[in-house]
């Protein structure tokens, strides 16, 4: 095949960040009008080689070809014009703008030349378009995560991109919202454009794509046709042959305790006047994992945080222990400063009931511990939370949460970003803390990852919660009203 026919090539490419080597030679051929899957661990470089594709770092060495041109990025605005475009997992949003002034700021000329009426017309001809609709008019702060995903998509859309690369796009959305997305990625590529999936789902990926390739330790090792691939081969090109036998979910069942968490008849709305939760009671007890499920904008996220301690009913009773964990699903906006030390993200965790000086020194030998203890992929305590690949940014928000041994957790999307071995481990993580008698209610868009856990469900719907079955086919029922 000659090089003409690749959208984007990168050869071998090399990136090193002070003594970590990101990438180490790798290659990266991507056919043109073809949905091509990217896997690997968490700090394989995957999103590194992508950044490297879209202008945001420059390579060590290595070239990077965009329709058989070689290409020397100034930054990500001449990929733009190049027509490539990147969906971030970590959202790069306003969130004191609107949807439709979010999609207007990545134009060219003068902000102050900004049309409403114009905006709203493309947001809404490209959610006709796509199916991903959203308000123009409504607020990113006020948007749930799934929205916002679908919001950096559009704005993807909006710049005319036939390179388009996907950073775990279905990390929250649910099965229904996936399975539009990627009918519409087929549909992006049948019309001669191109798609690069960056996943952690080696069975979506194998599904859907045409083209799958393995990066590991920053080198690609494997590539091929989906249909050439065995599922196993590839599991075991992205964590080792040797490691295999480490990943496996963990099995429900459990005998729970007294009651740690109680609501009783809670009632919430929001400040548009939208009823979240209706008149909602459930307990969580100790030694139980309570599985949360519910499509967006069922209630489910203000149900956490009222969980969680973090939110405030309108009326109702609630019952908290007094230490409680919580993990949201978006870490950058809600769980960590990028900025910060690891060692000053879990002071973090205090900084509301803390008195007098600052102890620093207990609490680098507390943030030591969560980092062994988690398996947290770091060069130090010191090192900032920007630096961490999301999943290990994940592990650490997630043991910082654990530390102490909390009365209870909530947890929403824990392995949101995160890969095979990753996820396996927080699941066990959560076994282990239910097994503690920690009372542990936990949310998840993947629905099988929380039928495997869950000793019982709560199905949100229309801001109801109700009991169910932890049945597939029941919860399935329950999602749409139908129980």
């Amino acid at each position: 095949m000659t090089d003409a026919a690749f959208a984007l090539s990168l050869r071998g490419v090399t990136k090193q960040f002070g003594s970590t080597v990101a990438l180490d030679g790798a290659q990266f051929d991507v056919r043109a009008g073809t949905l091509h899957a990217l896997l690997g661990e968490n700090g394989a470089g995957k999103t590194t080689l992508m950044r490297l594709a879209f202008g945001m770092l420059r390579p060590d060495a290595g070239t990077i070809e965009a329709g058989g041109t070689a290409r020397h990025w100034r930054s990500s605005a001449d990929a733009i014009a190049a027509g490539i475009g990147m969906v971030h997992q970590h959202f790069l949003l306003v969130p004191a703008m609107t949807v439709a002034e979010n999609v207007s700021l990545g134009d060219r000329g003068l902000f102050r030349g900004f049309d409403p009426r114009v905006a709203a017309d493309r947001v809404r001809r490209i959610g006709a378009e796509t199916g991903l609709v959203l308000d123009p008019a409504a607020r990113v702060a006020d948007l749930p995560v799934g929205a916002q995903q679908r919001l950096e998509i559009i704005k993807a859309l909006a710049r005319d991109a036939k390179i388009l690369i996907l950073d775990e796009p279905t990390a929250v959305l649910s099965a229904a919202e996936s399975q539009e997305l990627y009918s519409w990625l087929r549909s992006f590529v049948t019309r001669g454009c191109t798609a690069v999936l960056i996943t952690h789902k080696v069975r979506e990926a194998l599904a859907i794509a045409d083209d799958v390739t393995v990066l590991r330790r920053g080198r690609a090792v494997l590539s091929g046709r989906p249909r050439e691939l065995a599922e196993s081969a590839v599991i075991a090109a992205m964590i080792g042959s040797a490691a295999t036998d480490e990943v496996q979910l963990p099995a429900a069942g459990s005998t729970a305790g007294v009651s740690v968490i109680s609501l009783q008849h809670v009632s919430m709305t929001d400040g548009r006047g939208v009823h979240r939760l209706r008149d909602v009671s459930m307990e969580v007890c100790a030694g139980e994992i309570v599985g949360i499920a519910g499509v967006e904008g069922s209630g489910q996220h203000e149900l956490l945080r009222v969980l969680a301690g973090r939110l405030a009913p309108d009326g109702g009773g609630v019952r908290l222990p007094a230490r409680i964990g919580f993990v949201p699903e978006d870490r950058l906006r809600d769980a960590l400063i990028p900025t910060m030390t690891l060692v000053e993200n879990l002071a973090l965790k205090e900084a509301g009931s803390a008195r007098g000086s600052v102890r620093w020194t207990s609490y680098e030998a507390r943030a030591l511990g969560t980092i062994r203890k988690h398996d947290v992929h770091t060069s130090g305590v010191c090192s900032l939370a920007s630096a961490l690949s999301g999943g290990n940014q994940q592990k650490f928000v997630l043991g910082r949460e654990l530390e102490g041994s909390p009365d209870a957790l909530v947890v929403e999307n824990p392995t949101r970003g995160l890969d095979i071995r990753a996820t396996s481990r927080v699941l066990a993580e959560l076994r282990s803390a239910r097994a503690s008698g920690v009372a542990v209610a936990m949310y998840s868009s993947d629905l099988d990852e929380v039928l495997s856990i869950a000793d019982r469900m709560i199905v949100c719907f229309d801001g109801r919660a109700t009991d169910t079955p932890v049945e597939a086919d029941a919860v399935a029922r329950a999602l749409l009203g139908l129980s």
